[in-house]
């Protein structure tokens, strides 16, 4: 089955979430990372999915510490140092400090390895409330990283794909 063929079958009402792991599979490995981060951006604002903190959370729990710095990265420019205060008591600023005194600085994994999966779904939160904008960047570093993506199971997966058969189709 092609590429197109598995993106028609996500574009009906009733897809099987059950095959959507192999398909996510096959479709990340044969569609532009441009439309898969947009899927995968799609399934984090869905009403069918949990909310984009809980997802993010997910993935960061599954991430390498490299991975856990990028997703920090994408996130922390979203929310100020005195949003970044006031999240988990403090300890995130205390932990990201040097990240939240200067824009430029970037969380090393090093440091990204001590974070917690809930102080990442509270940041996480905060700054989809703050940039809405930071869901596509996210959607886009996942596209890269599609063995996280499939954590967030069958459900999420399948809106991901129906995203991706829309904008494939239509030549976005």
């Amino acid at each position: 089955m092609g590429v197109m063929d598995i993106l028609q079958h996500y574009t009906n009402p009733g897809a099987d979430p059950q095959a959507a792991p192999a398909h996510f599979d096959e479709v990340v490995r044969n569609a532009p990372a441009d439309a898969v981060g947009s899927g995968v951006a799609e399934a984090f604002r869905s009403d069918q999915t949990p909310a984009f903190g809980q997802m993010v959370s997910r993935m960061f729990g599954q991430s390498s510490p490299q991975q856990r710095a990028g997703v920090l990265n994408h996130l922390l420019p979203a929310v100020g140092p005195g949003v970044l205060a006031g999240l988990g008591g403090g300890a995130l600023a205390r932990l990201l400090g040097q990240r939240a005194g200067n824009a430029s600085a970037q969380v090393t994994p090093e440091i990204a390895a001590q974070v917690a999966p809930e102080q990442v779904e509270q940041l996480a939160t905060e700054a989809h409330q703050r940039d809405p904008g930071v869901v596509d960047k996210l959607g886009g570093f996942y596209s890269a990283h599609p063995d996280l993506v499939k954590t967030l199971g069958g459900a999420a997966l399948t809106v991901a794909l129906a995203s991706i058969a829309g904008r494939m189709r239509s030549g976005r």
